[in-house]
């Protein structure tokens, strides 16, 4: 898996704005920095079918927005382990790189962060169809503030 990055380092020596990322079979959330990477937004999510045309989707995405670095959510279990699903994150890493390879891609430990974002949607009582959307975005905006705030240690340190 030549240029993924498992600890971060060489998005830290990018500048510019990252993409983080909460994929999921059917909808996969999206979330922006801001160039200076103090703050992430989410941007909505994507759905177009499987994990080939997802690879695609964030191709085109990193394009416009003009991204310089990936962070990845990698589903961990709670006694650190990684199963099935880190396997899928890992193949999506490595389609990512096929078409970005001047990209680095990072994995950023997502545990807890899709039950953080249904926490907070509880308290502003988001509910229904749009409640299933907002999630996973939420989602990757929680991942991507995490690995900034990772990489805001990682530079003071």
């Amino acid at each position: 898996m030549k240029g993924i990055n498992y600890i971060m380092n060489r998005i830290l020596e990018t500048k510019g704005k990252l993409l983080g990322i909460d994929f999921g079979d059917k909808r996969t959330g999206l979330a922006v920095s801001d160039p200076s990477r103090i703050l992430a937004s989410g941007i909505g999510y994507i759905s177009p079918g499987g994990i080939v045309k997802v690879a695609d989707a964030i191709a085109e995405v990193c394009k416009e927005q003009r991204i310089v670095g990936i962070v990845l959510g990698l589903p961990v279990n709670m006694d650190g382990s990684q199963g099935f699903r880190a396997d899928r994150i890992k193949e999506l890493a490595s389609l990512l790189n096929e078409r970005m390879p001047e990209i680095p891609v990072a994995f950023f430990d997502e545990r807890l962060s899709t039950m953080a974002a249904t926490r907070f949607l509880n308290e502003t009582n988001t509910r229904g169809a749009k409640r299933k959307g907002v999630v996973d975005t939420l989602s990757a905006q929680i991942i991507l503030q995490n690995a900034l705030d990772k990489l805001k240690y990682m530079q003071n340190a």
